[in-house]
């Protein structure tokens, strides 16, 4: 199946018939996502979405809110940004740290983290670009514990991107997270299906 690069009212179910459904979609959907995840040092998890993701994301919002498909478009609004257009990854990158003293004195010391992110391909670095909706490190530079980043590829890199076995690591240069993963090659080969 062709991957969708947008959503619309017309993708989404009315709740009471996502009602119906809602257990089965959010086990199928999550059982994606183990292949959309990597973890990166000891605190950062990246969730890199895609149509389906967002679907979920939007239907789960007008549930949990009891909303109807009126408060659909607003929430379009704030998640369609997420979805990939074709030659870029997007990831939801998240700091998990269960203690609050300490989530607060390290998110203390990760401002502009989310200008660091990056995936390097043969030796050729992508540089993470934070979704600008929003600043996402306070004036004070504390980082936001949710972060969003899209990574723009060109057909070159793309096309190594979707070769069998590529080495692809993700991370960061942040003087105080300078972690990196290499992607397991599940998810390497499940993201491959995000480009056009």
């Amino acid at each position: 199946m062709a991957q969708k690069h947008h959503i619309t009212v017309a993708d989404l179910l009315p709740p009471d018939e996502y009602a119906k459904v809602r257990v089965e979609s959010r086990r199928r959907i999550a059982a994606r996502k183990r292949d959309r995840r990597v973890e990166v040092g000891p605190f950062v998890t990246f969730y890199f979405e895609d149509f389906e993701t967002i679907w979920l994301q939007i239907q789960e919002m007008i549930h949990i809110e009891k909303g109807t498909l009126e408060q659909a478009p607003s929430e379009i609004a704030a998640y369609e940004p997420l979805i990939p257009k074709g030659r870029e990854l997007v990831a939801t990158f998240m700091i998990e740290i269960d203690d609050p003293l300490r989530r607060k004195r390290v998110l203390d010391t990760l401002g502009a983290i989310e200008e660091t992110a990056f995936i390097e391909l043969g030796g050729e670095r992508i540089a993470g670009v934070a979704e600008a909706d929003q600043d996402r490190t306070r004036e004070d530079g504390k980082a936001s514990a949710v972060q969003f980043v899209h990574f723009p590829f060109t057909d070159a890199q793309v096309a190594a991107f979707r070769e069998p076995g590529a080495r692809a690591l993700i991370g960061f240069t942040h003087q105080n997270y300078g972690h990196i993963a290499v992607m397991p090659e599940a998810v390497r080969a499940e993201l491959a299906g995000d480009f056009a």
